[in-house]
């Protein structure tokens, strides 16, 4: 006998009882807190770990030539990885699922402390990157089974702040064992932490499986196209700019449509089946996602901006590599608090009109010999810019992880979060490559051009193709809120 369908709104419950920080980091939930935030801590500290170590990995062992594949390794495995986490719960619930993903992770930290040759250091990236992903997605999937509902937002807000912390810790922390030449130390502490949360995931977290059980046939179209992209728009930041390049960011986007209406037709999809359906607004939230995390990887390139341009020391300048960290942590921990069904609206909203406004004044204020007062001026568009993202981000994730009907559904909404960061963390930020290459041309073609101007030109274009970034963004979390407000319908499969 067939079941009737039923319906449900879209927006947002309202939740009688608000938890606190003071509750989420009590004896009952500390544990499962820290391991959810840890994971996530972990992917992130190890992208930029990873950078600030290179140089000297690369002085140590050669293969100099494959310096962007390091990258580009651990983010194509990433995103794979990400996709398999409700499958990875399903078949081993979330304890034994954290530490298998914090098993591989370590595995592959620790092997990268060993590596021989940059061949081997490669290979090694690639198990980072897939236990990487597995915890970057299980720290959202997760939160539904290992926490009550009125602590998910708190929950969210300090999982999604990991991935500021980690740019904060990373480079600091990367380049301490750079500069006392101990770099596989760095490597080896990393591993040593991450096989310890995941013996504090086997007490802390549900033993049994949860809701998330997959069913259907794996889906290997959809995912061969995703990858496909993220490699094509990795390989577009590589190759210099001209027609490779536009022929590489042309392939990926083919490739990302590709995916879509492979994933729109499969029976057994990689994202939420919702994600498809009109009126919902699950497709909305997920390309805000994306497009604010994006916003963080231009930080990558400030250091450099801020000694080319204004000559800044090293410190210095790798303090406003931090900067968007900073604004994104910080307005992040009252950002949580926001508690009315239309706070939360405006807030997602809000978000990416603060970052238009602080990446397009960051672009504004390039100038060849900056000023102390230029580059402070600099330093406070990012914060603003990084706050935009703390607003919106946690609102989003617990739009998304409510925006499902069954529990599966629901395991894959949460699970789509990372994802959609993770596939955006791989192609925006090969995106900005390409700005920047294509910045650095056009400001060394001016006449009388300098080595500090052809740079101002360089990350001028870069923070206003990041402002346009973050326009769209504005237009994307519109569409969401206005599907929430207005309280639509949708029968579950």
């Amino acid at each position: 006998m067939a079941t009737p369908s039923r319906t449900i709104p879209i927006a947002e419950p309202r939740i009688s009882s608000s938890g606190s920080w003071r509750e989420l980091f009590s004896g009952a939930h500390l544990a499962a807190a820290l391991v959810l935030a840890g994971g996530v801590a972990m992917y992130a500290m190890n992208t930029f770990l990873t950078a600030a170590l290179l140089p000297s990995t690369i002085a140590e062992v050669g293969g100099s030539e494959y310096f962007a594949w390091v990258v580009t390794a651990f983010l194509i495995a990433s995103v794979l990885a990400s996709m398999l986490v409700t499958r990875l719960l399903g078949r081993f619930g979330a304890a034994r699922g954290y530490l298998l993903a914090f098993a591989v992770f370590g595995a592959g930290t620790l092997g990268a402390a060993l590596a021989p040759n940059m061949e081997f250091f490669l290979a090694m990236r690639v198990a980072q990157g897939l236990g990487g992903g597995l915890l970057a997605g299980l720290g959202y999937a997760v939160i539904r089974q290992a926490l009550p509902e009125h602590l998910w937002t708190r929950a969210t807000g300090l999982i999604s702040a990991m991935w500021g912390v980690g740019t904060l810790i990373g480079p600091a922390l990367g380049g301490l064992f750079a500069q006392l030449g101990i770099w596989r130390w760095a490597f080896a502490l990393l591993a040593a932490v991450s096989f310890l949360l995941g013996a504090l995931a086997l007490r802390a977290l549900p033993a049994g499986r949860g809701p998330a059980h997959p069913s259907g046939r794996f889906p290997v179209a959809p995912l061969v196209a995703l990858v496909l992209a993220a490699a094509a728009f990795s390989v577009a930041s590589i190759v210099p700019p001209g027609p490779a390049t536009a022929v590489a960011i042309l392939a990926g986007t083919a490739l990302i449509l590709g995916f879509v209406l492979l994933d729109r037709r499969a029976s057994s999809s990689v994202l939420p089946a919702i994600t498809y359906r009109r009126g919902n607004p699950l497709k909305w939230i997920y390309l805000t996602l994306g497009i604010a995390s994006a916003g963080a990887m231009l930080e990558v390139y400030l250091p450099r901006f801020g000694q080319e341009i204004a000559a800044l020391p090293e410190l210095p300048a790798g303090l406003l590599g931090a900067t968007v960290s900073v604004g994104w942590s910080f307005v992040q921990i009252f950002s949580v608090s926001i508690e009315s069904d239309r706070g939360r609206r405006r807030a997602m909203v809000l978000g990416p009109v603060l970052m238009v406004l602080g990446f397009g004044g960051y672009a504004l204020l390039q100038l060849a010999g900056a000023s102390a007062g230029t580059v402070w001026g600099w330093a406070a568009a990012l914060v603003l810019a990084g706050s935009g993202i703390g607003l919106a981000f946690p609102h989003l994730s617990v739009a998304a992880l409510r925006s499902a009907a069954s529990p599966e559904e629901s395991a894959k909404a949460a699970a789509g979060v990372s994802t959609a960061q993770l596939i955006a963390n791989a192609v925006f930020s090969a995106l900005i490559g390409v700005l920047v290459s294509l910045g650095s041309v056009l400001g060394t073609a001016a006449p009388a051009a300098t080595a500090a101007s052809a740079a101002a030109t360089s990350a001028a274009v870069m923070g206003a193709g990041v402002a346009v970034l973050a326009l769209i963004g504005v237009g994307t979390a519109l569409r969401a809120t206005r599907s929430l407000r207005s309280g639509s319908t949708l029968s579950p499969a």
